[in-house]
């Protein structure tokens, strides 16, 4: 590896470690810690939010995915970017407007505790048991990917690169909480969409000039990448839809919705992830798809397509910036999930359950222990370095999308929700993606398709049957109260736009 790699990669950690101080040194309260004061603004909010779902599976994952699979493996990005668009016009915006209206709520479990009137407590305990187990296996995936960069940069052994890499990443979040995630997030997506799409121009010009990884060989000679549809059937087409119904469930997604400025910024983030999510998953599907022709379509880990084709095809100095854009987007993914694992633990139970008058200053460093504690717990778990990264990440993913989805989506949207109805969801959907991940086979191959397809629907179905079965007129109260202020919210929007809008019809007449 040759040393302006190695200075050029050494430039970008310390950045992101400088971020972290700097937030750490403007951390006050918990609010701050775990939520940025809900001071995020639309171009933060959406890079963050994109960066911290897309991770290493967008460089890493997805690329192999389509070298290994053919074109047909696109889909998953398609149904990605469905489920971006869905994410931020359904969810965004009264998400941030009900969590602060319920009684400011900093957190997912905390949001379901105040909109469901759970005086027992029980919402809070479910949701928080699910998310610690579901994202560990998240985090343990980003740990997997950085340790695979690390290993593949300084050909040092697996696990002394994975407890490096670990650390690495750790060290900025435990600092600086949720601004200097959401911040070093945004240079990081920045980095992500960069690099793919360098490395892909530049791929794309090697062949054109007729270059090949193996001199005694041609792209011209290996057989064609499969093509969109070829092989896919209906059971497979849902499965792959399965990565846009997931997406309103993801915590440390939507968690950007509630530090949202201002409800106004939905709107402005929405065009801004749009845009850098085309090109970020568009930019990958290429080099998974001109990488199998650079190598001839033959790798032994197939998930290292880009981190290979940028030693390859970049000036050292360039490489070492574009393969940090790796661990960017590893950092982007972990640093998020550690945040909202610390505030289930510091928020959540913590506070909700065993000191209910502990001070700032004690839940900030309960949040900061918490972190190292997931991950210390995730990296014992990644130390197979066999693991794939996009399985983890989809197991992962589909728990959070069947067992958070549905009661996201009908909390924000259908009155008479009940609390016995979302615990009832949360349950069904993450025990569905359990038992459903395991099969396979089945009559057309049901058993196959992707785990959060089934458990969303199933979580879905218990949602509304154990809601129409329960007794919900306290929560059918807190609705109205909510949509109270969201209609207030939106009459103050029109009303504040009328005179522009008035002197725009005086000129045009």
């Amino acid at each position: 590896m040759s040393t302006s790699v190695v200075i050029s990669f050494a430039i970008y950690l310390v950045l992101m470690l400088g971020i972290g101080i700097y937030f750490y040194l403007s951390t006050r309260d918990l609010s701050d810690y775990i939520l940025g004061g809900r001071n995020l603004p639309a171009g933060v909010a959406a890079l963050s939010a994109g960066a911290s779902d897309l991770s290493g599976w967008a460089l890493m994952g997805l690329p192999g995915a389509i070298f290994s699979g053919g074109l047909s493996q696109a889909w998953m990005a398609v149904w990605t970017l469905v489920g971006v668009y869905l994410n931020w016009s359904l969810i965004a915006a009264r998400l941030r407007v009900f969590t602060e209206a319920a009684g400011n709520a900093l957190t997912v479990p905390d949001y379901f505790e105040a909109r469901f009137v759970d005086r027992q407590r029980i919402l809070r305990t479910v949701s928080s048991i699910v998310m610690l187990v579901f994202f560990t296996f998240y985090v343990s995936a980003g740990l997997v990917g950085g340790a695979v960069l690390f290993e593949s940069l300084f050909h040092v052994d697996y696990l002394v690169a994975l407890w490096v890499g670990a650390a690495v990443i750790v060290s900025y979040t435990f600092l600086g909480g949720f601004l200097a995630a959401s911040w070093t997030d945004l240079v990081q997506g920045l980095m992500m969409a960069a690099a793919l799409l360098v490395v892909a121009i530049m791929t794309l010009l090697a062949l054109i000039n007729g270059g090949s990884f193996a001199e005694s060989s041609s792209a011209a000679d290996i057989a064609p990448l499969s093509g969109l549809m070829e092989g896919m059937t209906v059971v497979g087409m849902l499965s792959l839809s399965g990565w846009a119904i997931g997406y309103c469930g993801q915590p440390h997604v939507v968690v950007r919705f509630m530090a949202l400025r201002r409800r106004e910024d939905v709107k402005i983030s929405r065009r801004i992830a749009m845009i850098w999510s085309t090109i970020t998953m568009g930019s990958a599907v290429a080099v998974g798809a001109l990488g199998y022709y650079w190598f001839n379509g033959g790798l032994e880990n197939s998930e290292r397509v880009f981190i290979l084709l940028s030693n390859v095809m970049l000036n050292p100095w360039v490489a070492g910036f574009v393969l940090a854009g790796v661990l960017a987007a590893i950092m982007s993914t972990v640093d998020s999930q550690l945040l909202v694992c610390s505030s289930t633990l510091a928020e959540d139970i913590y506070r909700g359950f065993l000191r209910p008058a502990a001070s700032q200053r004690e839940l900030i460093w309960l949040s900061r222990l918490s972190v190292l504690a997931v991950a210390l717990l995730a990296t014992a778990m990644a130390n197979d370095p066999d693991s794939s990264i996009l399985d983890l990440v989809s197991y992962a993913w589909g728990g959070f999308g069947a067992a958070f989805g549905p009661v996201i989506l009908l909390s924000l949207f259908w009155r008479n929700m009940s609390r016995n109805g979302a615990v009832a969801g949360l349950v069904v959907g993450a025990l569905t993606v359990a038992i459903w991940k395991p099969l396979s086979g089945g009559p057309a191959g049901i058993f196959d398709m992707f785990e959060v397809v089934p458990g969303f629907l199933s979580s879905l179905l218990a949602v509304v049957v154990v809601s129409l079965l329960s007794d919900n007129r306290r929560e059918r109260e807190c609705f109205d109260g909510l949509m109270s202020v969201w209609q207030r919210d939106t009459d103050t929007n029109e009303s504040s736009a009328q005179p522009a809008t008035q002197l725009k019809g005086e000129n045009h007449e």
